[in-house]
């Protein structure tokens, strides 16, 4: 699957041929990559893959989930003129995309660390860039949500629309669905929440409530169904998360450390 995707990213960037190389033979050259920017590190696992791929050497001063502050260098590379040049735009991309996501990640991350709760991302993300977004966000400090409408099965709002009788239809899921899958729905009122508990469903999900509001149901759950698991989503970012966090829920859903995170800096120097 990396080896895949690694290999449509370089394709894309270079097309029928690097023209570069019609000019002059290759010679030897080495090259740093640079931080120009404080963040964390992800993507190594994907820039392993394509030096195997590409057969250049690369030594990493840091580690996928370190920090990097502005200046530090990040990674040494050795390789031909022809390959480190053909090879630098992919190798920069998917360092900055990935490292981006893992860096705000890391902020969420923080900010919820003094209080029991897990920080889950969800599938709002690119088209074909789940795997890799994902990737991203776990590195970053993330637990990862379900990767498919097959991981387990969430009855959202548009769901609930089709179902006459939420307990029954939940009853007639556990006889289909895999055994170790869970079912979760999603609640945008106390009333919906109470319902789904007494369905008999895994996981509650907290939708665009208010905390005062996620902290009403966690209320009753804590006294009527404290083995049913708790999830806050919606209206979650860097200014309002340590308030849901004090709720009281088992987790905490977010896409916004993916389509809201901003690329950091990064660059290559040829030395």
């Amino acid at each position: 699957m990396i080896e895949s995707f690694v290999n449509a990213a370089l394709a894309e960037d270079v097309g029928r041929g690097d023209l570069y190389a019609l000019v002059e033979p290759a010679v030897a050259s080495s090259a740093k990559i640079i931080a120009k920017s404080n963040g964390v590190v992800a993507g190594r696992k994907y820039i392993d893959t394509l030096a195997k791929l590409e057969s250049f050497e690369i030594t990493w001063l840091k580690d996928d989930g370190e920090t990097f502050l502005l200046g530090d260098v990040i990674a040494t590379i050795k390789a031909d003129s022809h390959t480190l040049l053909r090879c630098e735009r992919t190798i920069l991309d998917m360092l900055l995309h990935a490292s981006s996501i893992a860096t705000l990640t890391r902020k969420y991350v923080d900010l919820i660390e003094p209080y029991k709760v897990k920080l889950l991302d969800t599938r709002k993300t690119r088209p074909m860039l789940r795997i890799f977004e994902k990737y991203a966000t776990r590195i970053g400090g993330a637990v990862n949500h379900r990767m498919g409408l097959d991981d387990s099965l969430m009855i959202k709002d548009t769901h609930l629309k089709t179902i006459d009788n939420l307990s029954f239809y939940i009853e007639k899921a556990r006889a289909v669905i895999p055994f170790t899958a869970k079912i979760e729905v999603e609640a945008d009122t106390l009333y919906i929440a109470q319902e789904a508990m007494k369905a008999n469903c895994d996981i509650v999900m907290c939708d665009n409530m208010t905390p005062a509001q996620v902290s009403e149901v966690t209320a009753f759950r804590n006294e009527y169904y404290p083995h049913i698991l708790l999830e806050a989503s919606g209206n979650i970012s860097l200014q309002t998360i340590v308030s849901y966090a004090k709720t009281g829920v088992d987790a905490i859903s977010s896409g916004s450390m993916i389509h809201q995170a901003n690329w950091i800096d990064l660059s290559m120097k040829i030395d």
